[in-house]
């Protein structure tokens, strides 16, 4: 177990190394100056080639990687361009929308995929099985903000029963930081939630149509029982991974529902920076995000072990 542990851990760090490279790689090559955006418009040249040299872009990519590399492994992930402030200090101040916004949808949508999954597959072929594959299907189609403009027009505008927008932080109360949340965790929780029950329906399928499930149920065994301690627990390695996969969708769904819905997050965060081309900010969510999606990968891969111990082996 330990050993197949260590190999994972070692796996983390040539990946991150390809993600530094690539988010690096794309800003800096990107067309644009941040040096004549905060020079300004009537600026000359000689004013940008200085802001150019105290923001260290007129020296040699490799160098400017090199020194960008060595920081952000001590947790220093630099200063914005704009604001001076350290951008630790900026991803922290907006932190808290972020997680709790990602912490809701994720808890919902897969408590609400898998139950779906395993409706549909139970009942394959039925009316519930043809409702949420046309569900999901419509859920991966539309776009987030599309969901989110729908969700906002009928909820907020016509109904009036949610707020519009904005955030409350927990410490205000368990309802209204709900009542903020219900909108933008549904928005943003719809393609995850048909990604996972696609993917529960066809695992759920296969196990279900196993020799010693249909042996269980001629012995009478309830079904409530035989679908989840039974099915669900060999069907659950290609859904413990489609959760992980989706994590991807899920974070780069999180920068446009904060801005559809006005959440003051980490993606409204990069949005601003993006306009400014601040690389400071962008380098660091970016990064920030990329570490998080490994280390969730890393602790499914961990996961697998424990559901299907024969991985440990492989």
């Amino acid at each position: 177990m330990l050993s197949y542990i260590a190999r994972r851990l070692l796996g983390v760090i040539p990946v991150m190394l390809v993600v530094g490279i690539f988010v690096f790689s794309l800003l800096h090559l990107a067309p644009g100056d941040p040096a004549a955006i905060i020079a300004g418009d009537n600026a000359t040249e000689a004013n940008v080639a200085r802001i150019r040299a105290s923001l260290g872009l007129d020296r040699p990519l490799l160098e400017q990687f090199g020194s960008w590399g060595w920081a952000t492994l001590r947790g220093d992930l630099g200063v914005s361009m704009f604001s001076n402030i350290a951008v630790t200090k900026l991803v922290e101040q907006r932190i808290g929308p972020t997680v709790s916004l990602a912490l809701t949808t994720m808890l919902v949508a897969i408590s609400v995929a898998i139950t779906l999954g395993i409706l549909a597959a139970w009942k394959a072929g039925s009316l519930l099985d043809r409702a949420v594959m046309a569900l999901a299907v419509t859920g991966f189609s539309v776009p987030v903000f599309v969901v989110g403009y729908i969700l906002v027009y009928f909820f907020a505008l016509q109904w009036h029963w949610l707020p519009v927008q904005g955030y409350v932080p927990l410490s205000e109360g368990l309802w209204p930081w709900l009542r903020h949340l219900v909108l933008p965790s549904i928005a943003l929780g719809m393609a995850y939630v048909a990604l996972i029950a696609r993917i529960t329906r066809a695992s759920m399928l296969e196990v279900l149509a196993e020799d010693y499930i249909r042996t269980a149920s001629a012995k009478g065994v309830a079904t409530l029982p035989m679908l989840l301690r039974h099915a669900l627990k060999n069907a659950a390695v290609p859904i413990v991974t489609v959760i992980g996969i989706g994590v991807a969708l899920l974070m780069s769904g999180v920068v446009i529902t904060e801005s559809v819905f006005n959440i003051p997050g980490v993606g409204r965060l990069v949005v601003d920076a993006i306009s400014r081309r601040d690389y400071p900010i962008i380098q660091g969510v970016m990064v920030i995000f990329a570490a998080v999606y490994v280390i969730i990968n890393l602790a499914i891969d961990i996961l697998y072990s424990f559901i299907d111990p024969r991985i440990r082996y492989s």
